[in-house]
């Protein structure tokens, strides 16, 4: 004789608690240079006249001279305000790396962690973090383009001693301020921001965008 199964229904109820922020202040300090490379404003403009003159417009053009003081103010990122800046992604997304050697998943950092943005970039409003000490000086690195080519690039470089408040927003149900303060201590001894940080995507870095923490 067959014997029919009872399936019980359970009823869950889910408790979404609201999010609970809180924003913490660090001043930081380089102990390394910082160096730029921002994507100016007149690239972007060569790039767009390129691709809408198609390849018939590329045929006996002339190669224009190099202006090398236009490259590397078109490397900065200039406030609406008139003051050089980091870019605030540059934080956040050092700050969700840092979690790997933390053991922390890096996909909740991505909800967890932000940066309160001092003000926006004149041309293109990526959001900044104003540097409070140190100015840029003309510094010539080589590099390879795509194609291998060794190329000439002038860029702006802070030198050690830049200073910079950054503040950073963060879920307290996810984070303490002692596990905030030590996630900024890993970014700026083992992460970096800018060009040639160890944690860059496309070699071992320079040892610039180093910094270390002091107040909060």
């Amino acid at each position: 004789m067959d014997k029919k199964k009872t399936v019980t229904k359970t009823e869950v109820n889910l408790n979404i608690s609201p999010p609970r922020f809180h924003v913490a202040e660090f001043k930081i300090r380089g102990i390394a240079p910082y160096v730029q490379n921002r994507f100016s404003a007149k690239a972007m403009q060569m790039m767009r006249e390129k691709q809408e003159s198609g390849s018939q417009g590329a045929k006996g053009k002339k190669r224009e001279a190099k202006d090398f003081h236009a490259c590397y103010e078109g490397a900065m990122h200039v406030s609406e305000e008139g003051w050089h800046g980091i870019p605030a992604p540059a934080f956040r997304n050092a700050a969700i790396s840092a979690c790997r050697v933390c053991g922390f998943k890096m996909t909740h950092a991505k909800l967890t962690i932000f940066i309160e943005a001092d003000g926006f970039d004149q041309i293109d409003s990526t959001p900044l973090v104003r540097i409070t000490k140190g100015k840029p000086e003309y510094v010539e690195h080589h590099t390879r383009n795509e194609t291998g080519v060794c190329d000439i690039r002038p860029r702006p470089m802070w030198k050690s001693g830049w200073e910079a408040i950054v503040r950073v927003r963060y879920d307290e149900d996810q984070f303490s301020l002692e596990d905030v303060t030590n996630l900024m201590m890993r970014i700026g001894l083992q992460v970096g921001v800018g060009e040639g940080r160890p944690d860059s995507k496309k070699s071992c870095g320079m040892g610039w965008g180093m910094f270390e923490l002091c107040g909060k």
